[in-house]
């Protein structure tokens, strides 16, 4: 049995408990499920600030936490993609209250009081999940103190309409690899995120996502909202001419015609591997 180390809690010193007699290690441990308690936490390569971004978890994340090292580094699987990697451990608590919305604005700042005067604590981004206590005039109030502006709240059963649309509200955020937030995303980022706000469960990058998202479809019928994949590299159409993809050309998330992105990744040696239509 083949196991994607992407998403296989297992190195050859430790492992996940339920993999015991699948994957050899020198021990096993259960896990303890943690929450991610900062706005966006790195989830790295390797326990180091220097490590390549593998994905970031954002606030109200859960995650099992199979080791914490003595330099302050979880190694664990975030729960809602499966993605394995290195967290700092100050950033994770053990879980709070359930939460009960969501961030629905692009990002938003946490204040300590409820005065948009003073200095915030923090910014979470669009996903973001938090425990709302109270509401005090325009903010909620969390579990944890924090005041938010309700405006940018949205409860966490809400979901948007048309993944596009939320796609489109990206545009001009810096290419970043393994982002996923308003600050900088890649381009397998951008439509996992952008799924997400519509309820629709996503893998991470674009190969996973390719093999398990839609129907195939083709670019002579391309139309909103079908996903346009090369080796590496995925796209979304806004209809038959123009698409929207966080890429390292623009090192953005931009918008371009169709036939023009089409032209410059196949003279790059890159061709569309499959079109998927969501629905």
């Amino acid at each position: 049995m083949t196991f994607d180390p992407r998403i296989t809690p297992a190195r050859p010193d430790l492992a996940a408990a339920r993999l015991r007699g699948k994957i050899k290690a020198v021990r096993y441990e259960e896990g303890t499920e943690q929450e991610v308690i900062a706005g966006i936490v790195p989830v790295r390569k390797e326990p180091s600030h220097g490590a390549p971004l593998l994905t970031e978890a954002l606030c109200g994340e859960r995650v099992t936490v199979y080791e914490t090292d003595e330099e302050g580094w979880a190694w664990g699987q975030l729960q809602s993609d499966g993605y394995v990697g290195w967290l700092p451990a100050v950033a994770l608590l053990a879980p709070q209250a359930p939460p009960t919305h969501k961030v629905a604005a692009l990002r938003t700042l946490a204040f300590p009081g409820p005065s948009i005067k003073l200095p915030p604590t923090d910014a979470l981004p669009l996903g973001a999940q938090v425990a709302v206590a109270r509401e005090q005039d325009s903010f909620a109030v969390t579990e944890s103190g924090f005041y938010l502006p309700t405006r940018h709240l949205a409860p966490l059963a809400a979901v948007e309409a048309d993944f596009v649309a939320v796609a489109e509200r990206f545009a001009g955020v810096p290419y970043l690899w393994g982002g996923k937030s308003s600050l900088g995303l890649d381009c397998s980022g951008l439509v996992q995120v952008a799924l997400t706000a519509c309820g629709v469960k996503c893998p991470r990058d674009s190969d996973m996502q390719e093999s398990a998202l839609g129907k195939p479809a083709s670019l002579a019928g391309l139309q909103s909202g079908d996903l346009i994949f090369w080796k590496g590299h995925v796209a979304i159409a806004r209809g038959r001419n123009s698409m929207i993809h966080a890429n390292a050309f623009h090192m953005a998330v931009a918008i371009e015609p169709v036939a023009e992105a089409l032209a410059r990744i196949g003279a790059a040696g890159s061709q569309v591997t499959s079109v998927r239509r969501l629905k």
